[in-house]
């Protein structure tokens, strides 16, 4: 979640923390990819589905992006977004272990959502109201990617779609813009759309996004009040499908930040409210259960959410200034992979696995 909203108002501490604005990648990929074809201008809207229908959907015209597979270890590290430092931190992918402040400067501040790109650099969300780059492997400060048209309070990040462009969740609309999902060119960050126009989704602050094994695109919904929701939408039409979870919903998440696919397909989301992580079948939205129980293993405001390639879950705990493991298969707490405060980590919202 983005912290100094509803979790402010409830711990009664915004004017102490003078959040500007009003803040997940989850990052959609792990490293670099293939360079995507030249970009098609999205095509016109489309009849929607009604939000109350989630029958499977036909899989998009577009071909579908590949899958990232899991990063963590053989080699890996994970790259953790730290809101207080302004900083994204890097990690040994296999311990854990601090391996140095990887980007920062550049005009970074409160940064939130990370990700690999198809040049293979890093693409981090910026309270600036920008997303900014920086070389994939020294962190240096390459510029800003995407700005403008929109773009507030920018949290989640992911590459995808037919072009394999950007698309980023833009904020409430305090500032002008806001409640939005835009897209930008994935090579030259030029704008190219807004998904869903006329928000008939209903999208309300929204927080982390992935591509789903269908193709879609799925979003995190988080009112101020009651519970939240995931959106889908088709990225190919730039248009909304339907309510994948919604918040009337058995078991719809509590102020949901980010969300990941598991190996096994079904759709992981971090419900920071409730400091859980929610489990849903990954083809009719159905709920299946708590995964990561409340407060297991210390997670205080569950945050990013990323398989790694042992097959386990890493969770950022926001107010507990640390990454934690959790099995699988079964959601039993493993261990702090970030221990707390390592590095100088202070308040992780998301996190991604990389060269």
């Amino acid at each position: 979640m983005r912290f100094g909203r509803r979790t402010a108002a409830m711990l009664g501490i915004w004017g102490a923390l003078n959040l500007s604005g009003c803040g997940d990648g989850n990052g959609n990929g792990g490293g670099p990819t293939a360079t995507p074809t030249s970009p098609a201008v999205p095509t016109a809207s489309v009849t929607q589905i009604s939000a109350n229908t989630r029958t499977p959907v036909a899989t998009p015209t577009a071909t579908p992006p590949a899958s990232p597979t899991p990063t963590g270890g053989g080699g890996t590290s994970l790259f953790v977004s730290s809101d207080d430092t302004n900083s994204v931190l890097r990690y040994d992918g296999v311990t854990g272990a601090f391996q140095g402040t990887f980007a920062s400067g550049g005009g970074l501040v409160e940064p939130e959502g990370i990700a690999f790109g198809p040049d293979g650099n890093l693409y981090v969300s910026s309270r600036s109201n920008e997303v900014l780059r920086y070389d994939g492997q020294s962190g240096a400060f390459l510029g800003v990617f995407a700005s403008g048209n929109g773009l507030v309070d920018p949290a989640g990040v992911a590459f995808g779609g037919p072009d394999d462009d950007l698309f980023v969740s833009s904020g409430i609309p305090d500032e002008g813009g806001g409640n939005q999902i835009l897209r930008f060119d994935g090579r030259t960050g030029a704008f190219k759309a807004v998904v869903d126009p006329a928000n008939a989704a209903g999208l309300d602050d929204p927080e982390g996004l992935t591509f789903g094994p269908d193709g879609l695109l799925y979003v995190n919904s988080t009112p101020e009040e009651g519970p939240g929701e995931v959106l889908r939408y088709d990225p190919s039409t730039n248009t909304f499908i339907d309510k994948f979870v919604a918040k009337d919903d058995n078991g719809a998440p509590e102020d949901p930040t980010d969300l990941v696919f598991g190996p096994d397909g079904d759709l992981f989301v971090s419900s920071a409210a409730t400091s859980e992580v929610k489990r849903y079948d990954g083809t009719t939205g159905a709920f299946e259960g708590n995964f990561v129980t409340a407060g297991l293993g210390g997670l205080n405001e569950a945050e990013g959410v990323v398989f790694g390639s042992n097959g386990n879950l890493f969770v950022c705990s926001e107010l507990g200034n640390a990454v934690l493991e959790y099995n699988g298969a079964t959601g039993a707490f493993v261990g702090e992979f970030v221990t707390a405060g390592s590095g100088g980590v202070a308040m992780p919202t998301f996190l991604t696995f990389g060269r």
